[in-house]
């Protein structure tokens, strides 16, 4: 953990100071006090305001994605539109996150790689100070509209996108480099990421896979409005270390060492470099989107989830027993268990309202270490209820990931959880329209001979019978 002294020394460099305003500007600003962050929005001005903040307690600094016009006229208040009015670009930040900071390395230069074959010349890395690596395309490289829309006005989607484009480019040979890394010692892999191998590999025709998905990622959940990432020159409280910039072409031969403060030389390089050649990511930003239009209609094409009217909010009767277990609140990867509940409740009818009060309640009640609600607002921000599935099944980052699948007899008959509640729902539908029909038909059968045989009726219908017959008789 970090002490203040340490902080103090390193916080009170000019040249620290003047990099990390530099970085800050036209961005919100987020500070963390050991364990907290503290209010927001902030910004950094002057580079005497991190010596200041630094004294009071300040131990890291963090900046937005987001890149706006006035920051500190931010508030969890304005509607999205305000906020789109207020934003006036952002910038792509890829989170490469592993609990071995050799994998993240090896991740980190194939993004390099792949940046590089995109035809992106204007992009940074730094050390994330503990265990990852961040990579960095500034605004400035991607063209200012894609068609008619505004490229400022692409933000969370066209980040995410673009990461998920790159995460499927290079993760076969991800698992390529990991396995040469490790001598083709799965089993090395395994003890390191602490992973049965069942879950970190699959089998193609008796030939076992890798998969990497499941203890790395190169972060698209939390690309998200008003989401904060370290920044270069911040210590970071857990490590000591510093998030360091350093060349993107020499990234497999950084060592923490050299990201200890006392090491620390005169910034040699930016993160974000605003100077850019030109709309070099403009290539990259298109494959992006094309890419996701290429999945969506092959998810047409292999849908096995029929889409069907729901007029109203399906209940937890008919909920999977993975969703289920989420439900009733999780120690870790809540993250993950927010994603996949959002975009289920979404599927089964729940309005966005009803999914935000919900999970809010959720997350406060059935959570030992609740997320924080500004965490929870981001996500719903851009979120649009029925508009995606949540992951498959057999999506190994997710509930087996989570600990939470425990299959019945249905689950087995599925791909998708929703599927599950729906075929439960549908069922219970049919069986309720039977019902209702054999109980019409029993309730139509005794009418009918109640009118033939008196002996069924009760004494009141008996003797009203009667009268009428005597009557007709007259």
């Amino acid at each position: 953990m970090l002490d203040k002294g340490t902080c103090l020394r390193f916080y009170k460099r000019r040249d620290i100071q003047e990099a990390m305003v530099q970085h800050a500007k036209d961005k919100e600003v987020g500070v963390r006090f050991g364990n907290g962050f503290g209010k927001r929005p902030d910004i950094l001005t002057y580079p005497q305001d991190v010596l200041e903040l630094a004294k009071n307690g300040v131990t890291s600094f963090h900046a937005s994605e987001e890149i706006w016009s006035n920051p500190l006229a931010i508030s969890s208040d304005l509607s999205r539109k305000e906020l789109e009015e207020l934003r006036k670009g952002w910038d792509l930040v890829l989170d490469i996150d592993c609990v071995v900071m050799e994998y993240s390395r090896i991740c980190a230069d194939l993004v390099v790689k792949f940046l590089e074959y995109c035809g992106v010349k204007d992009f940074s890395c730094k050390f994330s100070g503990n265990k990852g690596f961040h990579l960095g395309v500034p605004f400035e490289a991607f063209p200012k509209k894609v068609g008619d829309k505004e490229t400022c006005d692409l933000f969370p989607d066209a980040p995410r996108k673009i990461a998920a484009y790159i995460t499927e480019n290079i993760k076969e040979e991800l698992a390529r480099r990991i396995l040469a890394f490790e001598n083709n010692e799965i089993s090395r892999i395994r003890e390191k990421v602490n992973l049965p191998p069942e879950e970190i590999v699959v089998y193609e025709q008796e030939i076992p896979r890798l998969q990497v998905d499941k203890f790395l990622e190169i972060d698209t959940i939390l690309i998200s409005s008003r989401h904060l990432y370290r920044m270069p020159y911040s210590l970071h409280e857990k490590s000591g270390l510093v998030s360091l910039p350093i060349d993107p072409q020499r990234v497999m031969e950084f060592e923490k060492p050299l990201a200890e403060p006392d090491k620390i030389l005169t910034p040699m390089f930016k993160f974000l470099e605003r100077d850019v050649s030109g709309e070099t990511g403009r290539r990259l930003l298109l494959q992006a989107l094309d890419f996701e239009v290429k999945l969506q209609e092959e998810r047409e094409e292999h849908k096995t989830f029929e889409e069907i009217q729901i007029e109203s909010p399906i209940t937890e009767d008919f909920f999977p027993p993975c969703i289920k277990k989420i439900l009733k609140g999780m120690e870790d990867g809540k993250k993950r268990g927010i994603f996949v509940l959002m975009n289920f409740l979404g599927k089964v009818g729940w309005s966005k309202e009803e999914i935000n009060a919900y999970l809010k309640k959720w997350n406060k009640e059935k959570n030992p270490e609740p997320l924080r609600e500004v965490y929870l607002n981001g996500q719903m921000h851009s979120f649009k209820a029925g508009d995606k599935l949540p992951p498959n099944c057999d999506n190994e980052g997710y509930y087996k990931g989570l600990n939470v699948c425990e299959p019945d007899g249905l689950c087995q008959k599925i791909k998708n959880p929703v599927n599950y509640t729906v075929l439960r729902w549908r069922q219970w539908l049919r069986f309720k329209e039977e019902d209702e029909q054999k109980n019409s038909r029993k309730k139509k059968q005794d009418a009918e001979e109640g009118e033939i045989n008196p002996s069924k009726m009760n004494p009141s219908e008996k003797n009203a019978n009667e009268k009428i017959v005597e009557r007709d008789d007259v």
